[in-house]
């Protein structure tokens, strides 16, 4: 066997192909983190309409809903979530406008707000 017969690769090449994968590999986990931070932002919004719609349906269906700014607390996966509802006169007479905002408990970002309306009973 001599010299030009032997094959395979130089520890240059090694090295470089080492390097590459090493850049692929930082460069996924950035992307994976984006990826896992942002699903963890619309999780919170989507937990935020849920908890929005599910108290302006309660409100629709309660006789007397309570006019002025309430701060309610609510538990929804396995979190605590601050809703904050204002209740007030709409320009028709027959309606109330509510607007809800909700965040997470001990957080300052809002993850939903909503503005409904729902029928006033007591004129």
């Amino acid at each position: 066997m001599n010299s030009t017969d032997c094959r395979g690769f130089t520890l240059l090449e090694v090295m470089i192909a080492l390097a590459v994968f090493a850049t692929m590999a930082a460069a996924m986990l950035s992307a994976s983190q984006f990826v896992l931070k942002q699903s963890v932002v619309l999780e919170e919004r989507l937990f935020g309409a849920w908890l929005a719609d599910n108290q302006l349906s309660e409100l629709r269906l309660q006789t007397a809903p309570p006019k002025g700014q309430q701060r309610l607390s609510r538990d929804l996966g396995q979190r605590n979530w601050i809703l904050q509802q204002h209740i007030v006169p709409a320009r028709d007479p027959r309606l109330l406008k509510v607007e809800i905002q909700v965040s997470r408990a001990g957080s300052s970002s809002v993850a939903h707000r909503t503005t409904g309306w729902i029928g006033n009973r007591h004129e």
